[in-house]
């Protein structure tokens, strides 16, 4: 006899359950945006400590990678060469050099006051042209603040072996 109703075989047989389905659908779709979040989270935090660890380029690292480097702005770290410093109507204009490569900058602004030649130096800017040997320059790091060297005289010492 037939009332319409399921038969107890078919209540109780095993098949798919419509209501689990329906639960591990929302968490699939939570795990899969937590993933793609984390991945996001991840790329920023790598893109962003990656550059902050490369402060600077040496000039000869700039200079054998200057065509890479293009004209983007960089930091260039090198020693300002004795005798080429001429101060300009719109900052200075000197070499720096590391290792067997020199470049020549042109930076505009005021230089600190710790800058004079055989410093070493870090300069922001950016080369003239991809294949060019002169950066243009708005901004000179010296190692130490005037504030430190007043403090300890005797621990900085220029490249050419005198005391600030």
């Amino acid at each position: 006899m037939s009332d319409g109703s399921p038969s107890k075989e078919a209540a109780s047989a095993p098949g798919p359950h419509l209501s689990t389905k329906k639960t591990s659908r929302p968490a699939l779709r939570l795990a899969i945006v937590g993933i793609v979040v984390g991945a996001a989270v991840a790329f920023l935090l790598i893109k962003g400590l990656g550059s902050s660890l490369n402060y600077f380029d040496t000039v000869n690292d700039a200079v054998t990678h200057r065509a890479s480097i293009g004209t983007s702005e960089i930091r260039l770290e090198g020693t300002v060469d004795k005798g080429t410093v001429v101060r300009t109507n719109l900052g200075a204009s000197f070499y720096i050099s590391s290792g067997t490569h020199r470049v020549h900058v042109i930076n505009e602004g005021t230089p600190p006051s710790l800058f004079q030649p055989t410093v070493p130096v870090v300069v922001v800017g950016h080369f003239s042209t991809p294949t060019s040997m002169t950066f243009l320059s708005n901004q000179i790091m010296v190692k130490h603040s005037s504030f430190y060297i007043t403090q300890h005289p005797n621990r900085v010492r220029a490249g050419n072996g005198a005391t600030h």
